[in-house]
């Protein structure tokens, strides 16, 4: 059975997880804005908004927060290690796992 997170790294990566996650929609919101001279449309599924432009904020935002999901969980994850001196649990144990097959 996987071990579950504690509490202190699920408050961490929380807090995080949310600065990274605003701090990408406002530059992809800026990224759009400068290469199309628009605001993002506010509901792509509106039939008031083109395929094409719909398609194209749901391509670019569904990249763009997931890139960023990984990298600001790596940091998190490189963060906490440099100060707790430890991977967090779940992270410890599967590499224990990995290690020991």
């Amino acid at each position: 059975m996987a071990q579950k997170p504690d509490v202190g790294w699920k408050i961490f990566a929380g807090i995080t997880g949310m600065a990274g996650g605003l701090a990408a929609r406002k530059s992809l919101e800026l990224i759009w804005r400068k290469g199309t001279g628009r605001k993002p449309p506010v509901n792509p599924e509106s039939p008031d908004v083109g395929l094409a432009e719909a398609l194209g904020w749901a391509v670019l935002i569904g990249v763009g927060m997931e890139v960023t999901r990984v990298l600001v969980t790596r940091l998190a994850v490189r963060q906490w290690e440099h100060t707790t001196g430890a991977l967090p649990a779940h992270l410890a144990k599967l590499k224990d796992e990995l290690t020991n097959d």
